[in-house]
């Protein structure tokens, strides 16, 4: 860098300096602390999130089956966007909490200004695409003529807050990034609340149906996006936002694109399996499809704990990896993983255990209770290793390791689609369920042998830094 250039760098990382008292100092030395209050906000939040789907059903499946069927029908689409700004949000945490952790401030905000310069581009495009083909898309989903209206009116009206649902997700992953996991989830928090006070309003009082359910989360997300734009205005992180800072330089992008493209690919696959999962059990009965989807909703309830205190512990994991401290990286490392398999084993042991009155909260029929009582217990044997997997595919996103992460990433979805598409022709309805466990062991004994590789590597790095810091001194 010659002398202009390093002045200009100078000056800019001066202005890009954190506040002085960051709200959670990411080099704090109690471990266990720190991760508690980044994880815990980041739980609440994500289960907020999914509680504002639930409460949205609830309002809709008032309208009649043909507009819950309706509203349904849309998941796939939005599964889309989230997994694009899943994706995204990965890759641009990864690159911020590295080099945060290495004091490198102006190419952290780099990396949050040139995110959410992709987000926006990436919405509009989405948007216009799907619009054009709507009709087209819910006809391949199934969508009768007495459902199509109402998918259309929903859908549409949804579709306008695309580019905005994305960018509150990338910001989320963002503010994340830094550390401030709380202000996540009183966003999140206050999006729910406008949503399910308007949705009654929408739906029910102005007598807008589906539409007024869509305009609720369009009216949540503009909140939402408001709260973000204030906190980087406002500079309450430690990076700086603005268009000055966007780099469309091909080595940046290719670094956030890299690592959060195994996160959207593993979106998208799971949509998939369960689509695969419930095709499996259809020919055994409406009954065997109600008692998965029942079994998959528990499952789910325990996956987003897990996932969710993993991403808030993210960024202790990547600001350790830019300091160069490996030695921190493994203990932050070792830490995540005692707790989320303490987590993960006690959560699956519970379901086991009150299966049967987990069930009756899902269904009055005796027949769909017993057999979601054995989905829920074979679908929880080796959840236990669930823990396992994220905690390993958190810190190699964290660590920017792509393609590691594709691997452990991608694991569960490789075993499982020939599984579910074989097991059931051996073994009958016994094989669909076998099909979701053998694929979590599989997936977790793959997390284990890379996990094991990552600790040997953690290891040899830190040996190799310790005799020159202490050369220097």
């Amino acid at each position: 860098m010659n002398e202009p250039d390093a002045e200009f760098a100078a000056k800019a990382d001066h202005d890009v300096m954190p506040n002085k008292n960051p709200r959670i100092d990411l080099s704090d030395p109690s471990l266990f602390r720190l991760i508690l209050r980044l994880a815990i906000p980041s739980v609440v939040g994500l289960s907020i999130n999914a509680l504002q789907q639930v409460v949205n059903a609830i309002f809709v499946g008032a309208l009649g089956a043909q507009a819950i069927a309706a509203v349904s029908m849309t998941l796939p689409i939005v599964v889309l966007l989230a997994a694009a700004g899943q994706g995204i949000g990965v890759g641009a945490a990864s690159f911020i909490s590295r080099h945060l952790g290495a004091g490198e401030y102006l190419e952290a905000s780099r990396g949050a200004s040139t995110a959410l310069a992709l987000a926006a581009p990436v919405g509009v495009t989405v948007t216009i695409a799907l619009l054009l083909n709507m009709r087209e898309i819910f006809l391949a989903l199934g969508a009768t003529p007495t459902i199509m209206p109402l998918a259309l009116d929903y859908a549409t009206t949804l579709l306008f807050g695309c580019t905005l649902m994305l960018l509150n997700i990338v910001s989320g992953f963002i503010v994340r990034a830094e550390g401030n996991t709380r202000f996540s989830m009183w966003t999140m928090m206050t999006a729910f609340i406008l949503n399910a006070g308007l949705d009654p309003v929408l739906i029910s009082v102005l007598d807008l149906g589906v539409r007024g359910a869509a305009l609720a989360t369009l009216v949540s997300q503009t909140a939402a996006i408001s709260l973000y734009i204030a906190y980087f205005t406002k500079r309450r992180g430690m990076v700086l936002v603005r268009t000055s800072h966007i780099s469309l330089r091909a080595d940046r992008i290719r670094q956030i694109a890299l690592v959060g493209a195994p996160a959207t690919m593993t979106s998208i696959l799971s949509a998939i399996a369960v689509m695969l999962l419930y095709g499996a059990a259809a020919p055994f009965g409406e009954e065997s499809i109600a008692a998965v989807g029942i079994a998959v909703r528990i499952l789910t309830i325990g996956a987003l704990l897990i996932s969710g205190f993993c991403m808030g512990s993210q960024a202790i994991l990547g600001f350790g990896w830019g300091a160069r401290d490996f030695s921190r990286v493994l203990r932050t490392a070792k830490v995540m993983l005692s707790m989320t398999v303490a987590l993960s084993v006690a959560y699956s042991a519970a379901v086991v255990i009150f299966a049967r009155p987990l069930v009756k909260l899902f269904s009055d029929s005796d027949n769909v209770r017993e057999i979601a009582v054995s989905a829920c217990t074979v679908f929880h044997l080796f959840f236990g290793l669930y823990g396992i997997e994220s905690v390993v595919t958190a810190m190699l996103q964290s660590l920017g390791r792509a393609r590691l992460s594709a691997v452990v990433c991608f694991a569960r979805h490789y075993l499982f689609i020939p599984a579910v598409l074989l097991f059931p022709i051996i073994s009958g309805f016994s094989g669909v369920l076998a099909s979701q466990a053998m694929a979590e062991l599989g997936a977790g004994m793959i997390a284990l042998f890379v996990m094991f590789g990552q600790f040997a590597e953690l290891r040899r790095g830190d040996r190799h830094i310790q005799p020159g810091i202490n050369s220097a001194r």
